[in-house]
Parts: C-alpha cells; structure tokens; sequence
C-alpha cells in the first residue's frame, strides 16, 4: 500500500499548493473562504464519482473481459505517469506563478470569485482524477486487496500531503519543497517502471505478448513475494520473484525515458 499513500500524498500536497498559493493572494478578498471550500468540495466530490464510475466499469468487465480492462488501466496509468514525471516536473513553477496570477487578478477585481471557485474546483479535479488513475494503476496485478488497506493508504496519503501543503502555507516550517517533489518525482518514476513491467507481465497472460516472456530467474525461494519484505520491495520498486526480459526491459526503458523526457524539456525551457 505504500505506492497507494505515495501517489495520493503527491497528488493532495499539489491541490493543497496551488489552493495555498491562490489563498494567499487572495487574503483581502471577502467570501474567500466561501469560494475556496465551495471549489475544493466540488472538486472532491467530482473525484468521488469519477472513483465510483470507474469501478462500475471494471465490474461490468469481471470474468473474461477483466484482462482487457486491466491493460487499459495499467495503460492509461503508465501514459499519466511519464507526462506527470516529465511535464509536470519541469512546469511546476509555471503553474505556481499562474495560480498568484489567478488570486491577483481576483482581488483587484478584474476577475470575478467564480473563476477562483471554479479554478480551485478544477484543480483538485485534475489531481483526484490522476490519483484514481495511478492508484487503479498500481492495484492491478496485486491480486486481493482488502478494502480498509486501501482507504487507509489514502487517508495517510491525503493527510500528509495536505498537512504538508498547510504548513508551507502557514510558514510555520520551511519545508524544502523542491527536495520533497525531487524524491517523490524519482519514486513516481520507479512507480511508472513498475507498472511498465506489470503491464508487459499482463500483455503476456492476455496472449498479446510471446516474445521475451520466458522467467529470467526465480528468487521466491529466497524472497517470497508474498512475505513481509517481498511485499514491501513490491511497492517500492516493483519486486517480482520471476521477472521475464520484456519486463526489465520495459522497467530499464521506462526510467531512461523519463530521464532523457526530463532533461530535454529542461533544456527546451532554459533555451526559451
């Protein structure tokens, strides 16, 4: 579960930002506690049904069709990943100056409060649905998994990242925020490379994949998958007890993609 807490910690410490930035250019507006709380409940209760939809459809698709369904998930995650490592990460500070351009603008007036309600609204959308897609992403292919494990990952996920957004908001501490979205980007891309190796893994059960699908090595007998430490490694990197070649391929080319993403988008902007 700690990939669960890790991606809903990054994706609730970024809504709490970018709510956090737009509060505090915004401190002299009247009603802006209205309009943020009404903006972030809309934005939550949006993630909500985009959570409970989804799960309807992978219901629909249980039995035959449930592998199909879990290459599209593990798809999707994997496509939102590397723009998340790759865009993101190297716009971040972009989007933190639109967000005070956003409160500037809101109170001198020059903008109205709705574009503040619906920013915010559509901001914490944007995060909520990212996590219901990297945390369906990370859940495929882990077999059972007891509900209260899951919601409990999320609670200390959205907890963390909104308490951390909170106290930078607050400045009561000076967290290093570019060191703490530096460690987690690095553990999201081994999350993105663990996810290339279990959608290659799902490509092959499906049939859709021959090729490279041969076990390289087999270690359960010295780490079970299925033990304490072979359960953590799994979460923190992706541990298979089994891995096949097209799986560490897809693993290694997933982390020189997003490295060789990085540094060029970094490159592009420094240029411009």
């Amino acid at each position: 579960m700690f990939a669960t807490a890790l991606i809903v910690f990054r994706e609730s410490l970024e809504a709490a930002l970018f709510v956090g930035i737009v509060a505090a250019a915004t401190r002299q507006l009247a009603g802006r506690g209205r309009w943020l709380a009404g903006g972030i409940g809309a934005g939550v209760l949006g993630a909500i049904l985009l959570a409970l939809g989804a799960q309807q459809i992978s219901a629909q698709f249980e039995g035959t069709g449930q592998d199909l369904v879990n290459i599209a998930v593990l798809s999707v995650a994997l496509a939102m990943l590397l723009w998340h490592c790759i865009w993101v990460s190297t716009h971040s500070r972009e989007m933190a100056m639109e967000a005070r351009q956003l409160g500037t603008s809101v109170q001198q007036g020059q903008r109205t409060p709705w574009a503040l309600g619906i920013a915010v609204a559509l901001a914490v959308l944007r995060e909520g649905a990212e996590t219901v897609l990297f945390v369906g992403g990370a859940l495929t292919g882990q077999g059972a998994v007891r509900p209260v494990e899951v919601v409990m990952s999320c609670l200390l996920g959205v907890l963390c990242g909104v308490g951390a957004g909170v106290v930078i908001y607050g400045g009561l501490a000076r967290l290093p925020t570019r060191h703490v979205f530096a460690t987690t980007n690095a553990l999201i891309a081994i999350l993105a490379g663990s996810i290339a190796s279990q959608l290659v893994k799902a490509l092959a059960q499906a049939g859709f994949l021959e090729r490279g699908t041969t076990p390289l090595w087999d270690t359960s007998a010295a780490l079970a998958p299925d033990s304490a430490l072979g359960t953590l490694l799994h979460a923190l990197m992706g541990y298979d007890a089994q891995p096949s070649a097209a799986q560490l391929a897809s693993y290694v080319g997933v982390l020189l993609l997003i490295y060789a993403g990085t540094r060029w988008m970094r490159r592009s902007l420094h240029a411009t």
